[in-house]
């Protein structure tokens, strides 16, 4: 799931917390489709959909770190869908406060069961 957008209030910075930010959130997943693919049944697969309320979720609570935010996200997933095998999530903060000129930072964080 690519650019997944969302305005969010997460930041070091009080500015950060007041004002917040435009954000991209990527996930990668590897997932164990054999029943999925046999069934050609939604019920047996993992709802993008479903996904999108998990990222929408935490992103929707303020963070310091990024860090933390991909945590969080790879924990409602691992929770939420036992036919993961791996994930890897990225956030990406566009225009971050720093004394220069670039256009975002990202952190990725990746996870297997």
């Amino acid at each position: 799931m690519n650019s997944m957008e969302f305005y969010a209030y997460h930041g070091c910075y009080s500015e950060e917390q007041l004002i917040g930010n435009n954000f991209l959130v990527d996930i990668s997943m590897e997932v164990d489709m054999y029943k999925a693919a046999k069934s050609d049944s939604l019920c047996d697969a993992l709802n993008y959909a479903d996904v999108y309320e998990i990222v929408k979720q935490e992103m929707s609570i303020r963070s310091f770190l990024l860090e933390n935010v991909c945590s969080r996200i790879l924990d409602g997933l691992f929770e939420s869908f036992p036919q993961l095998l791996h994930a890897t999530t990225s956030v990406t903060k566009l225009n971050p406060p720093i004394d220069g000129k670039m256009h975002s930072v990202t952190v990725s964080q990746q996870r297997s069961c």
